[in-house]
Order: structure tokens, then sequence, then C-alpha cells
């Protein structure tokens, strides 16, 4: 139901200051206010998470909610998967984190059987479509993020930007 539906966005490592390193404390204290956001916004109403798993935001964000099903027991989280075998070119161990993340969703979605130009943008769209928010890690700079929040500004949707280079 897309009133208690939220979709999760953000920026791949690269975007990110810590990059790979969630060790990093900034990392740390950016995932802390991440999970405040999700709770807030379970405290609010919304029930299901669409994620687009992707790489940096997507995944700590998937992990975040995947925590808080554990004491919020009607919290759904749902893959929205560009394209089959999207993770083919990741280090192993981001596959393997993939993979365990993959396997706790509630449901998984698989937009397009192949890698196409547009299947990441596709992806985004159809989240946004299916949501009533936005719950970006955005840092201001053009990005698909970016482009996803200007394509949620369109359609009305709220808008809770975390910006990780504030943190």
């Amino acid at each position: 139901m897309k009133s208690t539906t939220a979709c999760l966005t953000g920026h791949r490592p690269k975007g990110l200051p810590w990059c790979y390193n969630e060790d990093n404390p900034k990392c740390k204290l950016f995932k802390e206010e991440v999970k405040k956001v999700l709770e807030g916004a379970i405290k609010y109403g919304l029930t299901t998470f669409l994620d687009g798993m992707a790489e940096g935001f997507d995944m700590l964000a998937a992990e975040l909610v995947l925590e808080l099903k554990k004491s919020y027991k009607n919290v759904r989280l749902i893959a929205v998967i560009p394209c089959l075998n999207q993770e083919i070119k990741w280090k192993p161990e981001q596959q393997k984190r993939y993979n365990t993340i993959l396997k706790h969703c509630d449901e998984k979605i698989v937009l397009s059987n192949i890698y196409t130009p547009t299947c990441m943008n596709d992806r985004n769209k159809y989240m946004v479509e299916q949501s009533s928010v936005v719950i970006a890690c955005f840092n201001g700079k053009p990005s698909g993020t970016g482009n996803t929040i200007h394509f949620a500004k369109e359609k009305g949707l709220k808008i809770k930007i975390i910006n990780p280079q504030i943190i």
C-alpha cells in the first residue's frame, strides 16, 4: 500500500565520505542517524521499505531495516532489483553481503532479466511510483540519487534527505 511505503535511495560508496570503510567513525555516526530516521518513519506509520539493493547506502539502509524488523514485527523490506546479476562485477565481500540481505527480504522484485542502460533509472522510478515517502542519502551533487529526488518531487512525495557530508 503506497501510503505506508517508503523507498530508500542513496549514493554508491564513491559518493560517501568513507567509501567502503564502514568502520570509519563518520560512517558509524551516519548509520545511527539513518536508523533514527527509519525508526521515526516506522513510528509515523511507514511499514514497507523498498530498497534498490545497490552498493553503498542501499545495502546499509537495508541492513538497518532488517535490524529494526526485530523490534517492529509489521515492517517489511522489499528488494527492488534493477536486473538479474546486478552484483556480478562487485567485490566478493559485497556480493556476499548482497546475497545475505536478499535472503532476509520479505519480497524480491526483479525488473529486468538483463542489464540495460536504463535499468537503474527504471528501478528508481518504479520505487518512487510505489511509495509515498523517499528517504535519501544525498550529498547535493548531480547523480542518480539526485534524479530520483527530482522525480519524487514531481510526483509530490515527501522527501527526507540525509546528507552524509554533514554527519
